[in-house]
C-alpha cells in the first residue's frame, strides 16, 4: 500500500495519542461550530462526522445550550488489521450561553451530512416593532 506521509501530522497524532486527548463524559473534546443570525433566527451549526442521531444529546438549562456526543468505534471483524486511525473517538461537547432575546422553547434540531444544525428563532419581545401615540389634549382641572 503506497501512503504519503506528513511528518507533522503524524507527530500530532503521537502526541494525541501520549496525552490520551480522547474525550471522557468527565472531560469531553470541543467539537466545531459556527453560529450566526439568518433572518429571524439564530443558527447554530456543528460538526458531528460520524456520530449517529442516538449518540447526540441537547439540553437546554435557563440561558445555557448543552450539546453533547459520542463517537464510537466501529465494530470490526476478526480478521481486520487497522493501519491507520486518526478519527478521533469519545465525547464532545459544547456550550453556548444563549442571550434572553432567543426562543428557547421552539429550538429545532437538525442532523445531516455530518452537521447538527440548530435553529433558535428570536423572542417576539426582542422583534422591533412600532409604537403608535396616542392624540389627546384633554385637560382635567383638579379641584381642591
Amino acid at each position: 500500500m503506497l501512503m504519503r506521509t506528513d511528518p507533522f501530522r503524524e507527530l500530532d497524532r503521537l502526541t494525541q495519542q501520549l496525552l490520551n486527548t480522547t474525550g471522557t463524559w468527565s472531560r469531553p473534546s470541543a467539537m466545531p461550530m459556527d453560529a450566526y443570525r439568518e433572518g429571524e433566527e439564530y443558527v447554530i451549526a456543528l460538526d458531528l462526522p460520524g456520530v449517529s442521531t442516538d449518540a447526540i444529546e441537547i439540553d437546554v438549562e435557563r440561558n445555557m445550550l448543552t450539546v453533547k456526543a459520542e463517537r464510537r468505534p466501529v465494530a470490526k471483524a476478526d480478521d481486520v488489521q487497522m493501519e491507520l486511525s486518526e478519527r478521533p473517538l469519545g465525547v464532545f461537547s459544547r456550550q453556548v450561553v444563549l442571550a434572553d432575546t432567543l426562543d428557547t422553547e421552539h429550538i429545532r434540531a437538525d442532523y445531516d451530512a455530518g452537521v447538527l444544525t440548530l435553529r433558535i428563532p428570536i423572542a417576539e419581545r426582542a422583534k422591533p416593532r412600532r409604537i403608535a401615540v396616542g392624540g389627546g389634549s384633554a385637560h382635567r382641572e383638579i379641584s381642591g
